[in-house]
């Protein structure tokens, strides 16, 4: 009997043409290019706890040379009512692997996607990126909820 996983690639004859297998997105690629942030209801609403995220594989392009540029993310949030899926964020991240953009900008664009996604109390990210050129570029970016003390000393969401 032999057993073979459901997304694995069925390789095909020797004639077949390389431009069609070139084509072909991989199973990998195919749910990186589908990805995009997914969240679950957060098991402890009303409590304040911290979630830290480390995804020590990004990778993007300079804008300007084409040359690949790494990354390890740091995200630490607070959540609000949703919590971030660990493997959404992964596929997520992973889609930037082909995108020529700035370390600035890919840092701030994550950080938009995931207060779009997640509404969180508290986020902040941080790409520690790995030195080229004799460079090491360090972006930190954050973004808290506003609030304001109501006169019965509640905490409230200004609108």
């Amino acid at each position: 009997m032999t057993m073979s996983h459901p997304e694995t690639q069925q390789f095909s004859s020797p004639e077949s043409s390389l431009s069609d297998e070139a084509s072909e997105l991989k199973y990998g690629e195919r749910h990186i290019a589908e990805g995009q942030l997914i969240t679950f209801p957060n098991p402890r609403p009303g409590r304040r706890y911290d979630i830290h995220i480390t995804l020590p594989e990004f990778t993007c392009k300079c804008p300007f040379s084409g040359y690949p540029d790494f990354a390890t993310i740091y995200l630490s949030y607070v959540p609000n009512q949703r919590v971030v899926e660990l493997k959404a964020i992964k596929l997520y991240i992973n889609s930037y692997r082909d995108r020529y953009i700035s370390h600035e900008e890919s840092v701030n664009q994550i950080l938009d996607d995931f207060v779009a996604t997640c509404d969180p109390l508290e986020v902040k990210i941080k790409g520690d990126f790995l030195p080229r050129g004799n460079v090491h570029t360090v972006i930190e970016v954050e973004h808290k909820k506003e609030m304001y003390q109501a006169t019965d000393g509640k905490n409230r969401r200004q609108r």
